[in-house]
């Protein structure tokens, strides 16, 4: 089935005799300037870990808050522990050089 679909869109196909200008988009956009598979490099990606690093702090600072009340220095020991593992994102966001904007 696939196999007759495919020759039937090739025996259709009315671009198979064109030029090379004939064969270009037709208002869809001109020639792309570089090839598609080129690599690039993706900066946003550090500043949003950087970002979901200090909202983690604050999702999870106000109920410890709550809880260090009653916990004393369990949960001081515990938001330590979490805090350098968040340091830790923070960190390789830097050495990445998220804040120097240029």
């Amino acid at each position: 089935m696939v196999g007759l679909c495919a020759g039937l869109g090739l025996a259709l196909d009315r671009r198979s005799g064109a030029t090379a200008p004939q064969a270009a988009p037709f208002l869809g956009g001109g020639t792309p300037d570089f090839h598609a598979w080129q690599r690039f490099h993706f900066r946003p990606y550090t500043m949003t870990l950087v970002f979901i690093a200090f909202e983690m702090e604050m999702m999870f600072m106000y109920p410890w808050a709550v809880v260090f009340v009653s916990e004393g220095i369990k949960a001081l020991a515990e938001m330590g522990m979490f805090l350098a593992i968040l340091s830790v994102g923070i960190l390789y966001g830097w050495r990445e050089g998220i804040f120097r904007w240029q």
